[in-house]
């Protein structure tokens, strides 16, 4: 028969209250155990004492034994100093998986295109406007290049307002 140190869900919903029980690996979660060394409480605060209570000498005796206990059991127990834990490190745990990545590129391309058509639209409206007031100012009697370059200019905004908005749902 194995044996393992385990929780033992009790108290009500959205309340938890468990038990630190000693029981065969077989039976189920909340049934039958052979003994109680303690509880745990999760709803006090973490520095609190009564958060866990352990019956240290029970626990010591059933680690002799050769009962298992469970990975949140096992950190109980490295807390109160009865048996060491070793730490485990898992490097890839902050990374992204394959699909989130694939979505980051596909966002970035769309990005540099928005700005590179926002970029584009900017310098075609510049350089039309600039050739325009130069005109204007050679043909200061003529009225009529001045109103072709008001109507660019408006043609221009439009289009950098289009790109902006591109860039807006690229993001």
């Amino acid at each position: 028969m194995s044996v393992a140190i385990r929780l033992s869900r009790g108290g009500a919903k959205k309340r938890p209250y468990y038990r630190i029980v000693v029981s065969d690996a077989r039976s189920p979660r909340d049934g039958k155990y052979l003994e109680q060394i303690g509880t745990y409480n999760p709803m006090l605060p973490k520095d609190s004492g009564e958060r866990v209570k352990l019956d240290e000498d029970r626990a010591r005796h059933w680690l002799s034994v050769g009962a298992q206990p469970s990975d949140r059991v096992h950190r109980f127990f490295d807390a109160a100093g009865i048996l060491e834990r070793a730490p485990k490190s898992n490097p890839k745990k902050g990374e992204p998986g394959e699909a989130a990545k694939e979505r980051a590129e596909e966002k970035a391309a769309k990005a540099a295109e928005a700005e590179e058509a926002a970029k584009a639209a900017e310098a075609e409206a510049n350089a039309p406007a600039e050739e325009e007031t130069s005109a204007a100012e050679d043909n200061a009697a003529d009225e009529a290049p001045a109103e072709e370059a008001k109507a660019d200019e408006g043609t221009a905004a439009e289009a950098a307002d289009t790109a902006n908005e591109a860039e807006a749902k690229a993001e």
